[in-house]
């Protein structure tokens, strides 16, 4: 038997709940299922001990409980992140339905609205809002399985605390911000760390007098659309380093190397014990330079048009990565490598989603969430149309015009 309602959003995470804000405020019938137990399971469960939230606390934007504390400026830990979104659950009575996984989304076969499939009922609605996210499965090279069963392996969502490890040095592999984040706490430990790097970029927490991400948001950085990338597979790149931990720092990878930590190219595979590297760690490393001076010159040409007060600043330019030996085997046992951490980011999937409206990466077709099958919304993606959508600063507004156009549509119908 089927339960009939308006609107169906899939997912209780910032976008579900952002998006079932607007539509309890104009009085719209809808439920929001939620596959975990409880609010903010990616906040709690996909994210280390020692957490915080990498962007300033003003950015922390769910509609109707935007931050408004006394440190704006700071960064809130995993916990409070945590409770901030239960709460935000009870305050607004959000009719979210907790351990309800959904299964399929179909249309009906007459096109009259769809039907949702959970792991306990079905449901049929006008309208249904996908707010899953863009990371639903863990990146783990194929070649992991070929690794001593000795060797401890985790995804850095599933990383907690260096206490939690065994005894002896951790191989990072990936340096976005996750890993970076990771490999710096293992290596402050006393543990010896060895790092593969990506070419995620730089950026300095601090610039100018303001934090990095306050001249992102004055700068429409963040903004952006996919037709200002250098491609279209650039969406998906990792976020550059920064670190909100100890009132918020910079992380730079020279620093690292020249604090000991052993940096490698990208990891190739894998043979019983012996791992293989590309000998592209210099070039990921001018890269990730290069990323940091664009940016850099950008803010500097924005101050300058805006006539701000803004004394000039020189960045340190540290080069000891460049002279890092370059390492294109390594032995597990001979490191002393007893845990790796695969911090290579997640893959999307919407297969649940039985519908022919996405790219050939699986990335939905939309404007702004909007897809071109009537009543089927994305919501808290990136790049709908800017990176900012997918952020705690701009899910409110992408889940606002989502909710909008939910409510034009049943106005006209």
């Amino acid at each position: 038997m089927s339960t009939s309602i308006e609107t169906v959003i899939i997912g209780g995470g910032q976008a579900g709940l952002a998006a079932s804000f607007y539509l309890t405020r104009q009085k719209r019938e809808h439920v929001v299922l939620e596959q975990a137990a409880q609010a903010g399971r990616a906040w709690r469960d996909d994210r280390w001990d020692s957490f915080t939230l990498v962007t300033p606390n003003w950015s922390f934007r769910l509609p109707g409980a935007e931050y408004q504390g006394d440190d704006p400026g700071g960064f809130m830990p995993r916990d409070e992140i945590v409770a901030r979104f239960e709460q935000y659950v009870d305050r607004f009575r959000l009719p979210v339905r907790f351990n309800t996984a959904v299964t399929s989304v179909e249309r009906k076969p007459d096109g009259s609205g769809y039907r949702v499939e959970t792991d306990g009922a079905q449901y049929e609605s006008n309208n249904v809002v996908v707010a899953t996210g863009l990371f639903q499965r863990p990146k783990l090279p194929p070649f992991s399985a070929r690794l001593s069963p000795d060797i401890l392996q985790l995804h850095s969502g599933a990383y907690r605390n260096p206490l939690a490890l065994p005894p002896g040095a951790v191989l990072v592999v990936g340096s976005a911000q996750s890993g970076c984040q990771i490999a710096e706490e293992l290596q402050r430990s006393g543990r010896q760390v060895y790092l593969s790097v990506g070419s995620a970029g730089r950026a300095p927490r601090r610039y100018r007098g303001r934090d990095i991400f306050e001249w992102l948001d004055a700068t429409r950085f963040l903004d952006r659309t996919v037709d200002k990338l250098p491609s279209p597979a650039a969406r998906f790149a990792g976020n550059p380093h920064l670190s909100g931990k100890d009132g918020g720092h910079a992380i730079n990878l020279h620093q690292f190397a020249r604090d000991g930590m052993t940096l490698l190219g990208h990891i190739q595979g894998a043979d019983d014990g012996q791992l293989r590297f590309a000998r592209d760690l210099q070039e990921s490393l001018a890269k990730i330079d290069k990323f940091e001076t664009d940016l850099l010159t950008m803010i500097d040409a924005h101050i300058a048009q805006s006539g701000l007060d803004a004394p000039k600043e020189d960045v340190p330019q540290l080069r000891d990565g460049y002279a890092a030996a370059v390492i294109e085997e390594l032995d597990l046992k001979s490191a002393g490598i007893h845990t790796i951490i695969w911090a290579m980011g997640y893959s999307f999937d919407f297969g649940l989603v039985h519908l022919p409206i996405f790219e050939a990466n699986g990335f939905p077709i939309q404007q702004r969430g909007v897809t071109e099958v009537p009543g089927l919304y994305f919501v808290g993606l990136p790049w709908m149309p800017g990176q900012k959508s997918g952020l705690l600063l701009g899910v409110g507004d992408n889940a606002a015009l989502i909710a909008g156009a939910i409510a034009a549509k049943r106005s006209v119908g």
